[in-house]
């Protein structure tokens, strides 16, 4: 059993005592639970109100592996699924750049707070698709929410001069000189959407993670009981 298995039955037994080096001890041994599957002293605390799992808040990676036993993690990690994941945020990202392009253009106005649902979207995306617990996870959605950001961003840009010179969106994609492209979304960069761009990529990190909550954590050791 992992420590955080023992715990569930240590924090409801009357011989549980705290050590403030060690955490919660048995006051018969003075050490922690060594137990596998039941404790032979074990006497339940009919004071102890057991709370309900949370099936809301996600747990960090650390916390993870800490409640699960090396087996049952790996087994966790064995459902992620990379490629997938990343094509998805690709897919995501481009979706969400055009969809900027398009309001830009119907509204006139280059709106960079775009950049926040684009960030979210692949975040989000990733998580649903890659279902990754690991790091990389989290440095590829910060890496396709800054591409999606940047493609909606010069896919606006594209807009307002099809717009001003009567051109069509394509015909002006083939016509552009694309030298000129670094110069031109300088030019309409500002402050502001630093701000806006560094919170997509924080989104895109954030959100590729898969939500594991205690409830899923308690699920899990069910079924693989």
């Amino acid at each position: 059993m992992t420590r955080e298995e023992q715990l569930t039955f240590c924090r409801k037994c009357l011989n549980r005592e705290m050590d403030l080096q060690q955490g919660i001890i048995c006051n018969l041994t003075k050490q922690k639970a060594s137990f596998e599957k039941e404790c032979p002293d074990f006497k339940l605390d009919e004071s102890v109100k057991e709370k309900p799992a949370d099936d809301k808040e996600g747990l960090h990676q650390s916390e993870i592996k800490e409640k699960l036993s090396p087996e049952l993690f790996e087994k966790l990690r064995l459902d992620q699924n990379l490629p997938f994941g990343i094509i998805a945020g690709f897919i995501a990202a481009i979706i969400g750049a055009v969809i900027w392009g398009i309001i830009t253009v119907s509204t006139g106005f280059q709106i960079g707070y775009m950049a926040l649902a684009i960030g979210a979207l692949v975040g989000i995306t990733i998580r649903i698709t890659g279902k990754g617990i690991d790091q990389i996870f989290g440095f590829w959605g910060a890496g396709i929410a800054l591409f999606g950001v940047v493609l909606g961003n010069f896919l606006s840009i594209i807009g307002f001069i099809a717009n001003a010179e009567g051109l069509g969106y394509f015909e002006t994609l083939t016509l552009l000189d694309y030298n000129y492209v670094p110069e031109l979304m300088a030019e309409t960069f500002s402050i502001i959407d630093l701000v806006f761009y560094g919170i997509a990529i924080y989104e895109g990190y954030r959100f590729s993670f898969r939500q594991v909550t205690e409830k899923d954590i308690q699920e899990i050791r069910i079924e693989n009981k």
